[in-house]
């Protein structure tokens, strides 16, 4: 999908092919649905893993991409396992987000059990912040994101808001499966990767607990470090009682 790289509204930017797909992929799905243009952006090819090639994760995550209805999506195909903050690394980032120009971006939380996720996220943040100086390059025109928001769903901490995705949850799943070198019937890793019906359960049982939060079926969660504002108490959403 790089060839057709547009602007874009929002911008999920994540380490492996399928990361987003677990986090915020519903989300993406909605605002599609809602007329936003979404992007997603893999920072590596996932090479480093068990099962599958570079070459096969990067065509699953194109066909995740489809059914997520993602306007674009790239891979930058960094190092696996191996990422750095260099100042190559955020230029090569920030010039990603100049081209993009998305009003939103979603990265992953910073905290976190593999260091490329937390890698991400401060390489993301810094890229965006980069972005925006008008000096750092003379071909192309400054941008710099609205907002950043961080999908949180394997932190464990409290949410600023959840996007209720109980109408996408279930082509939410149908895009993470199509990576079948990762959750099909291979025998690399058998032993490491839960069945199909096993992810189903764990990761219904994860959006059921964020969608029971704002009273719905299935949310994804989301973390941003600003104080919201609200100028209409009585529109806000969610029952106190």
């Amino acid at each position: 999908m790089e060839e057709t790289q547009q602007h874009v509204d929002i911008l999920a930017i994540a380490a492996h092919p399928d990361d987003v797909e677990q986090t915020c992929g519903g989300t993406l799905l909605r605002m599609a649905e809602l007329g936003y243009r979404t992007g997603i952006l893999d920072l590596t090819a996932g090479e480093m893993g068990t099962r599958g090639t570079p070459e096969q994760r990067i065509a699953e995550s194109e066909e995740a991409a489809r059914r997520l209805l993602a306007s674009w999506r790239g891979n930058l195909r960094f190092p696996d396992a191996r990422l750095e903050n260099t100042i190559s690394a955020r230029m090569t980032l920030a010039m990603q987000i100049r081209l993009l120009k998305p009003r939103v971006v979603i990265l992953p939380y910073w905290e976190g059990r593999h260091p490329d996720h937390y890698r991400t996220s401060e390489l993301g943040f810094e890229a965006c912040f980069l972005a925006g100086l008008r000096k750092l390059d003379e071909e192309t025109e400054p941008h710099r994101p609205y907002k950043i928001v961080y999908a949180s769903q394997y932190a464990n901490v409290p949410p600023s808001f959840v996007v209720d995705i109980t109408a996408q949850f279930e082509r939410r799943m149908a895009a993470l499966l199509a990576y079948q070198s990762q959750y099909g019937p291979t025998p690399e890793g058998g032993e490491l990767f839960p069945r199909e019906s096993e992810i189903r359960e764990r990761l219904g049982a994860i959006a059921r607990f964020y969608g029971n939060l704002i009273g719905v079926r299935y949310g994804e969660p989301f973390v941003v470090k600003e104080t919201q504002r609200v100028d209409d108490l009585v529109a806000m959403g969610v029952r106190s009682l």
